[in-house]
């Protein structure tokens, strides 16, 4: 009895321990980014969780690096958006509430565009976080600094031809509209092999039946 217990005891805490690691992880502010090949342009989107110990979150700074000079900012709102500069360089986005804090336990998300800087794969850009709160202060460095981790490069996302961010983004457009109409027609080549499939089924079936009816006749007469 003891034994069983024993193991009960230890299931328990270590599917506690399983599901606490998620959650823990899910509680630092973190960033992803819709590419991470080198010198391709991306879409960074920081996500705050939580406040400060309880406390509602009132400005969110994010620190840029060097190899990022410059970013073009989304507008969330429920929060104005600065830019600090030095000189030509960008050096933070702050983005205050304009609702009174976000509230602890409450999720957002802030959203940079940019272009990635060239690099090797495994290469970090950190894009340190200060969360200020009503009460106190989080900063999101070191061990737990909001990063990008590079990726080998890829030709299309170099924006090559011009250094206009517009006419690189227009040309990612234009290749996810291709992508999509070939989406599209796989579906539709799917469609109509599922079509067929369903017909020849059909007929079949059908064929089957008239042989079942056929070979019990005989029996019947009989």
């Amino acid at each position: 009895m003891r034994t069983t217990a024993s193991l009960a005891i230890a299931a328990v805490a270590g599917t506690a321990l399983a599901l606490s690691a998620p959650l823990a992880a899910q509680a630092h502010v973190s960033a992803s980014a819709s590419s991470t090949a080198a010198g391709s342009y991306t879409v960074l989107t920081v996500s705050v969780p939580h406040g400060c110990e309880g406390s509602p979150t009132q400005v969110v700074t994010i620190d840029l690096p060097e190899s990022v000079p410059s970013v073009t900012p989304t507008v969330n709102p429920s929060w104005s958006v600065e830019t600090v500069a030095e000189g030509d360089t960008m050096t933070q986005v702050v983005y205050t509430s304009l609702t009174g804090g976000l509230a602890d336990g409450l999720r957002d998300t802030f959203e940079l565009s940019f272009r990635l800087p060239e690099g090797a794969p495994g290469d970090r850009v950190e894009f340190p976080v200060t969360q200020t709160c009503t009460e106190g202060t989080a900063e999101w460095v070191g061990e737990d600094v909001p990063l990008v981790v590079l990726t080998e490069a890829v030709a299309d996302g170099h924006g090559h031809g011009g250094d206009d961010e517009t006419d690189a983004h227009g040309g990612d457009e234009a290749s996810a509209s291709g992508d999509s109409a070939g989406g599209t027609g796989s579906a539709a080549q799917v469609d109509l092999v599922a079509r067929v499939l369903g017909i020849v089924g059909l007929i079949v079936g059908a064929v089957g039946i008239a042989l079942a009816v056929l070979a019990r006749r005989p029996a019947a007469q009989a």
